[in-house]
């Protein structure tokens, strides 16, 4: 049984953590693709020792589940890890990674549940070896029902969890997120889950397992969308740019674009109408109240294009910001990253490689302020740290030979 020190908390690790906030910790990363990753990227963000194991190169090559290593998906998805191979079909491979395991902290997979059953690496095995291990689950549908063992994708996701019928324009049909919001949502759910079940173990001595999958992420992402037919039976529709309930809030014309408004409550539509310069709207018995309006929100909104078009976007930013009515841009991507409160918040971080050349990833989105995150390490290439990371859990370098020599690394 380890101690109540952790593994990594004893072993002096050569190499910058991102944070101290979790360094304590160990986790051995089995993830892929995005929604794993996604999910421990936090943990490594946040000063975890963790160990991404993949499985040795094979005789075809090719990309890593994910896409192309070098690439910018997965550069940004795998930084602050430390990279080993282990072949977990194999027995002297299972039984190298289950030596790990006594040793570790946390163990996250987001493997069908059929597979890690298969590959008998499941949190029934490893709990047997490691009572404390914390193990993180991430499926496609739940680890059981009748849906267990179905493939897991994003959009798919997406559909089974009614996020495509609420989103795009008004009878456009039905419409993907341009991100792929379960998957991530699904990891940032999982981290959580782990680093709730590591403050449970401080009290327990126990591990446990946490599991989530996709469609529970994208459902629970529907919030007050799910609410209004859960408890009001009410099935929401596409409301394109428009916000549901709010109105006025939505895309409206300049002069050189579009900017977002977004007016809420009797307070602010009056604030809006004054700084608009169409204080004649509030005397209007079609727009006299947040029903009234939601009622004629297409006269309401096209009326106010009337407005909007003879200024500019950041004209009208400035006016309505000034009158504390809330509004801003519509970026593209580059745009976002060039605003200069965005690059206060100095969430676009970089690292340098082993080769010289700097990596810019998106760090972040929370500061603490005495164990803050950085990016320390830039995504490992496969393997490179596999003898390092394997000494340090008391492998002998003729057992590392020994692995080598069975194809097991």
């Amino acid at each position: 049984m380890p101690s109540a020190r952790s593994f990594a908390e004893v072993k002096h690790m050569p190499f910058s953590k991102a944070s101290q906030a979790l360094a304590r910790f160990t986790v051995l990363d089995l993830t892929r693709v995005r929604s794993g990753p996604t999910c421990v990227r936090q943990l490594a963000d946040w000063g975890a020792n963790v160990i991404k194991i993949e499985m040795p190169p094979d005789e075809k090559g090719g990309d890593a589940p994910g896409g192309p290593r070098d690439g910018s998906d997965f550069q940004n998805l795998h930084r602050n890890k430390r990279g080993i191979t282990i072949n977990l079909k194999s027995k002297e491979g299972r039984a190298a990674f289950l030596k790990m395991v006594k040793k570790a902290d946390v163990v996250v997979e987001n493997f069908r549940p059929d597979v890690k059953r298969r590959l008998k690496i499941d949190y029934n095995d490893l709990k047997k070896v490691n009572p404390r291990i914390v193990y993180g689950s991430i499926s496609g549908f739940g680890q059981d029902g009748p849906y267990e063992n179905r493939p897991g994708f994003d959009q798919i996701a997406q559909g089974m969890g009614g996020l495509m019928s609420i989103t795009g324009l008004v009878g456009q049909g039905p419409v993907r997120v341009g991100i792929p919001v379960a998957d991530l949502c699904a990891g940032l759910f999982c981290a959580m889950g782990i680093m709730v079940a590591l403050l449970e173990r401080e009290k327990s001595k126990k591990g446990q397992h946490v599991a989530t999958s996709l469609l529970q992420a994208q459902i629970f992402m529907l919030d007050f969308q799910a609410s209004r037919w859960l408890i009001s039976q009410e099935v929401p529709k596409q409301a394109g740019n428009d916000h549901p309930t709010s109105i006025p809030t939505g895309v409206f014309k300049t002069t050189d674009g579009h900017i977002n408004i977004a007016t809420t409550g009797g307070a602010i539509w009056e604030r809006f109408c004054k700084a608009l310069g169409a204080e004649e709207m509030l005397r209007r018995p079609e727009y006299k109240d947040a029903k009234s309006r939601s009622t004629n929100r297409k006269t309401l909104n096209a009326e106010i294009d009337t407005y909007t078009q003879h200024k500019s976007s950041a004209e009208w930013i400035d006016i309505f910001n000034k009158a504390g009515v809330p509004a801003g841009p519509i970026y593209n991507v580059d745009q976002v990253f060039a605003d200069p409160q965005v690059k206060h918040l100095g969430i676009a971080q970089s690292v340098k490689r082993k080769d010289g050349s700097v990596l810019h990833v998106v760090g972040q989105p929370v500061v603490l302020s005495r164990t803050k995150s950085k990016i320390a390490m830039p995504t490992p290439k496969l393997g490179e740290h596999t003898n390092e990371v394997l000494k340090e859990f008391g492998f002998s370098a003729k057992e590392i030979a020994s692995l080598r020599a069975a194809k097991a690394l």
